[in-house]
């Protein structure tokens, strides 16, 4: 970790191997790397997943199996023990995707205090337009919009984790990416930011953030308005419901997201697709009985 990871990787990445050690520590406390066949990997990936989901016992498994493949390149050991491992895990929890449908959406807009000077109510309305991450929408600054292009450059994070705060990596190299804002958006922030500092985030003060506090006010916003209570990340699974419903290529919206594939993305999503594909299937019919 300290030779190949530290610097090299973001730090919440650094984290999970930090992690996964003390996993690894409290599984196999007495096991030496030499003693390590494939039977004792088998059992430190059973016990390990008999209390985490399959994902992220495959996680765990990806992580520890490239550094034994480091210990393998270098001699430290002869064989590859981890080959073949059976990952196992406990069933995932039903993950309900919560979004707004169009109709709360727009009782929600209409509770935003989108005045002339930049707040959180602006910092929502990015999100819903853009559908950026979070970390991504703290770290915008005036630099990163083109507004003769209407386009917005997503090329950081802001870590808003650490004391102080600061830049750090974005989530993969997947989530650099350009983004188009409508013209509408663009006109208005251009007025907002236009005597900003140029290479500061435009949503950032002294005062410390916590994604806690701008749930909490958007909870406020959602109970005012009448409608189900999401989070901000439920901003950005609205953002993507809006596009899919809109006939937006499943392509372009990973593209859009960040996601390091389009499996991501369908995973994600898979319940709006399923419905989408049971609309096609209706229009294939309705076109398959015009051949007469």
């Amino acid at each position: 970790m300290d030779l190949y990871k530290q610097d090299a990787v973001r730090e919440v990445t650094l984290n999970k191997y930090r992690i996964n050690l003390k996993w690894v520590r409290r599984i196999a406390p007495n096991l030496y790397l030499k003693d390590l066949s494939k039977r004792a990997y088998q059992e430190i990936i059973n016990e390990y997943a008999s209390t985490h989901e399959h994902q992220t016992t495959l996680d765990f498994h990806h992580q520890i199996k490239s550094s034994i493949l480091d210990a393998v390149d270098e001699g430290l050991i002869p064989i590859n023990p981890t080959r073949n491992a059976v990952i196992k895990g406990k069933s995932p929890r039903k993950k309900k995707i919560k979004f707004l449908n169009e109709s709360e959406l727009q009782k929600l807009i209409h509770r935003l205090d989108l005045g002339n000077e930049i707040n959180w109510d602006w910092f929502l309305m990015l999100i819903l337009k853009t559908g950026l991450r979070f970390s991504e929408a703290l770290a915008v600054t005036p630099n990163d919009f083109n507004f003769q292009s209407q386009m917005l450059r997503v090329n950081k994070t802001w870590d808003y984790k650490s004391f102080h705060g600061s830049f750090q990596k974005t989530k993969n190299e997947s989530s650099v990416r350009s983004i188009r804002i409508d013209w509408q958006l663009a006109m208005q922030l251009s007025q907002l930011i236009k005597d900003l500092p140029k290479d500061k985030p435009i949503f950032i003060t002294e005062k410390r953030i916590f994604n806690s506090t701008v749930n909490h006010y958007l909870k406020t916003l959602c109970e005012k308005a009448k409608i189900p209570v999401i989070t901000v990340h439920g901003l950005r699974h609205t953002h993507a419901s809006l596009l899919l419903f809109g006939d937006v290529s499943i392509a372009t919206v990973a593209q859009r997201l960040g996601h390091s594939s389009m499996t991501t993305t369908q995973e994600t999503y898979i319940h709006i697709i399923r419905e989408l594909e049971a609309k096609d299937s209706e229009k294939i019919m309705y076109q398959m009985s015009k051949l007469v």
